[in-house]
């Protein structure tokens, strides 16, 4: 198995390399293309001639530098080796795999977590401190992103950007399809570690490494899935069934979605029982909301 999801996308060879364009489903490329067209992105505001040299236009397309390469682009709010399209693939821009094209249209929408109306802004900067793990940095709270932090306004430009044309207050068909269907969940305590050891030796080292740190291919080098780099144990990731949704429908990396509900299951729990980094304020996440079964960081409440 490649990249988890784009942590997963870090994988992928050159789009160069591939011969034509890949197959689409409406906007989003299929979630059945292969990781060669990770770094393919149907609407690329960098070479978009339509957008201009005003100050939106700019903010813009550094919304989406930011996207696709956040450690290098916002250091101090993303200082592990996790970028946006690690889960949002192709830019937000794949079938599957958490695909952002029309959902800014769908806020502010209630978010269970925190139990209360999140704007788009809010869930941006909620990444911002979750996966990309923001509250390990040697930022100071006054210093930690805000829904009106550059960087967070300027990922709404280009998710907004990207979404024009959309309908304002329709659910897209194609979110939420990332996730293992109701019925195929197995009870957390009864996933195997052992088993999900056995799966990650077998289809996941090749580009994540023994160590689950990535390995380099190319000039791309396959995002950390545990350790003081990754996404933190307050993060979407960090929750098992979530976590196996992302791994199920992206990987593994030549052929996508060539693994069962089950043992995507096995290896997400796996995954998440590795250590990661401390998301600080996790006693302040579901005080309205009961605690999901799969938030195994949480401990018992």
């Amino acid at each position: 198995m490649t990249p988890i999801v784009a942590v997963l996308a870090g994988c992928a060879a050159d789009p160069s390399a591939q011969s034509g364009a890949p197959k689409m489903t409406g906007p989003l490329i299929a979630s059945s293309v292969t990781m060669v067209a990770a770094w393919t992105f149907p609407k690329d505001p960098l070479t978009d001639t339509t957008l201009d040299n005003s100050r939106l236009s700019e903010e813009i397309k550094r919304g989406f530098r930011l996207f696709t390469d956040t450690p290098a682009e916002a250091p101090r709010l993303a200082p592990g080796g996790m970028s946006c399209t690690n889960c949002h693939m192709n830019a937000g821009q794949r079938e599957k795999s958490m695909p952002l094209v029309a959902v800014p249209g769908m806020f502010p929408e209630y978010n269970r977590r925190s139990g209360r109306l999140f704007s788009l802004g809010d869930r941006i900067t909620d990444c911002f401190l979750r996966s990309e793990n923001a509250t390990s940095s040697d930022l100071t709270p006054e210093e930690l992103p805000t829904p009106t932090s550059p960087e967070v306004l300027a990922i709404s430009a280009y998710l907004t950007w990207l979404s024009q044309g959309s309908p304002m207050g329709t659910q897209p068909t194609w979110r939420g399809q990332n996730t293992i269907p109701a019925a195929q969940l197995l009870p957390v305590d009864k996933l195997d570690l052992a088993k999900g050891e056995v799966i990650y030796a077998d289809r996941c080292v090749t580009c994540h490494g023994e160590d689950g740190q990535g390995v380099q291919i190319g000039d791309k080098t396959a995002g950390p899935l545990w350790g003081p780099r990754s996404w933190n144990d307050g993060a979407g990731a960090a929750r098992v069934y979530t976590l196996a949704g992302m791994i199920r429908y992206s990987m593994p990396y030549l052929d996508p979605g060539n693994i069962t509900d089950e043992d995507a299951q096995h290896v997400a729990a796996f995954i998440n029982s590795k250590p990661r980094p401390a998301f600080p304020w996790k006693d302040r996440d579901y005080r309205v909301e009961k605690l999901p079964p799969d938030a195994v960081y949480y401990g018992q409440r």
